[in-house]
């Protein structure tokens, strides 16, 4: 299976494919586009970016085709002994996972664009890329020529993102026998001596983790945007991050996402692209590979995304508590915790997991499974004495399962987990992971073992704090996008989209805060003016909040020093 990749004219984005398929000796081939990507657990429907596909024998004569489902294509090789298939793909979207091209770039995520043959996958697949001179090419592929690369098989190819570029900075950190790629694509200046003092000790931690790395080699590929932007997909040896804008990537928060970003994604090349659930064991890429344990893939690469860059000491304790903070409050501020449970909520992804959906409708497998990792973290060291932390659990599953080819189960992660801890788990995975129960109990409970004060306080904004709705800047004005169900607003058809325009006759602008204090202040009532997509009304709310919404939850540490936060530190007194 040879790919030759090319374009015509950047400026309308279409990437030109071109197929060559030798020694057929069937009557026809069936052409199978993926119809999702591994990263993101919902269907893609890219085949909607695919036009003019054509069939070409030998001799160039036009083939008979037809398409039989979505993604699928069915040639008819009339007696052909080898075939070119030709289309071009609407790559117009930069984000992590997706296919670009302009005059600057051709980006390829192969997942999204390369047909596959299903009985031929295991044969090798070689792309060649028709590009410019002075363009450079980042990829984690075998290289067999100056633009040309092979994969071993369609798996490794899909795996395995490309950037060919003429704005590419590259540069090497070799970490105990494997060279780590950093590649950053777009307007930006990256502090080499910076990224080496910090990525080298988190890539370290990584790998000290699981006892050893699977790749002789690892690339981080940048799409460096130049406004805010945060997107990581992951792969065996790579992964890309899109991120901006470019000219902060070495200092304050964009520094500070491209760490958390970079450890999430590296610590993923263990857990899911090689440990992985026996439902994506191998992959299928015609359809949806439902599984129930994002908590696990997505929870736990979370959790440890971060708590690796502290352990590491890339991260200090605050730095640490600000990531974990955030996903406490994105949980207690999501009531869809009151409707479908965590395991559901995973099921759930190849629906809608990748957009806000409707709402109160289900919870995030990163959110809420970043609290679940962490209390069982935390369980597991009480139970065991501080021996044993949930990093046995993964070793279990990376030496045990990974090694040995196997994916494991619902059942297998439970039972391994009460194996290593010596717990009966019915009761917690009844509760927080099947089914409805509130977190704050046991969240707490865990966060006093570690010395950690776990303390809730007011909402800073006062539409939050009395009302009960969240508001999202939409074109530079303030507009509803979440409302606490039986808050104030929701009793007086406040409704999701609604862009707030006075209270009490002023004109509140973006200023709704300041204003809305000065009339809980001085006014009984609050008459608030709202214009929705359809009408201008005007509601009406009493002056006698009885509760608070949206409260913020914040963490503190109380001793650094206790021999259970260094034993959660440094993931057990057995590591």
């Amino acid at each position: 299976m040879r790919y030759y990749f090319y374009v015509k004219n950047p400026a309308v984005h279409y990437l030109y494919i071109d197929i060559n398929i030798d020694n057929i000796t069937e009557n026809e081939l069936i052409l199978q586009l993926p119809s999702w990507r591994p990263g993101r657990y919902e269907l893609g429907n890219f085949a909607k970016n695919i036009k003019k596909f054509d069939a070409f024998n030998e001799n160039d004569e036009l083939l008979q085709w037809q398409k039989i489902t979505k993604d699928s294509w069915k040639v008819n090789c009339n007696g052909a002994k080898s075939v070119k298939i030709t289309y071009s793909y609407y790559a117009s979207e930069l984000n992590a996972g997706s296919t670009f091209v302009d005059y600057t770039q051709i980006y390829c995520n192969p997942v999204n664009c390369c047909m596959f043959i299903s009985e031929r996958m295991n044969e090798i697949h070689r792309i060649k890329l028709m590009i410019p001179e002075d363009f450079k090419i980042a990829t984690s592929l075998k290289k067999i020529n100056k633009n040309t690369f092979d994969a071993t098989n369609f798996d490794e190819l899909a795996d395995s993102p490309f950037i060919a570029s003429n704005k590419l900075y590259s540069f090497t950190l070799p970490v105990d026998g494997v060279d780590y790629h950093l590649h950053f694509n777009g307007e930006c200046k990256p502090n080499k001596e910076l990224y080496q003092n910090d990525f080298v000790p988190f890539i370290k931690e990584c790998v000290n983790f699981f006892g050893g790395i699977h790749v002789n080699e690892y690339h981080f590929l940048f799409q460096i945007l130049p406004y805010r932007f945060y997107h990581g997909v992951e792969h065996v040896k790579s992964t890309v991050i899109a991120i901006g804008p470019g000219y902060s990537i070495n200092d304050g928060t964009t520094y500070l996402d491209i760490l958390g970003v970079s450890c999430h994604e590296l610590f993923h090349t263990w857990n899911i692209k090689t440990i992985r659930p026996a439902e994506m064991l191998p992959y299928d890429f015609t359809k949806e590979n439902y599984a129930r344990t994002g908590y696990v893939y997505e929870g736990i690469t979370t959790y440890y995304g971060d708590k690796l860059l502290l352990s590491s000491g890339v991260f200090n304790i605050t730095q640490y508590f600000e990531t974990l903070e955030e996903r406490i409050n994105k949980h207690f501020h999501n009531y869809g915790r009151f409707n479908l449970s965590l395991a559901d909520s995973s099921f759930e992804t190849w629906l809608d997991g990748y957009v806000p959906g409707a709402p109160y409708r289900k919870v995030s497998i990163y959110d809420e499974g970043n609290l679940i990792a962490f209390m069982l973290d935390v369980l597991i060291l009480k139970a065991t004495k501080n021996n044993f932390s949930l990093r046995h659990v993964m070793l279990k599953l990376y030496n045990d399962f990974y090694k040995k080819g196997k994916g494991y189960t619902e059942e297998d992660i439970k039972l391994l987990i009460e194996d290593i801890s010596g717990l009966n788990l019915d009761e917690f995975y009844k509760n927080y992971i099947y089914g409805l129960e509130e977190y704050e109990a046991l969240l707490k409970e865990c966060c006093i073992y570690l010395d950690f004060e776990l303390n809730k306080s007011s909402s800073i904004f006062a539409y939050e704090k009395y009302l009960g709705i969240k508001l999202a800047d939409v074109n530079g004005y303030k507009k509803v996008n979440l409302i606490a169900p039986y808050s104030p607003a929701w009793k007086v058809n406040i409704s999701p989209q609604d862009e707030i325009i006075s209270i009490n006759g002023v004109a509140v602008k973006t200023d709704i805060h300041n204003w809305l204090n000065y009339f809980i202040e001085n006014s009984p009532l609050l008459e608030i003016t709202l214009q929705s997509s359809t009408e201008v009304k005007t509601v009406t709310i009493e002056n006698k909040f009885k509760r608070e919404y949206f409260e913020n939850y914040h963490l503190k540490s109380t001793n650094t020093l206790s021999e259970n936060y260094k034993a959660w530190l440094c993931h057990g007194n057995q590591s």
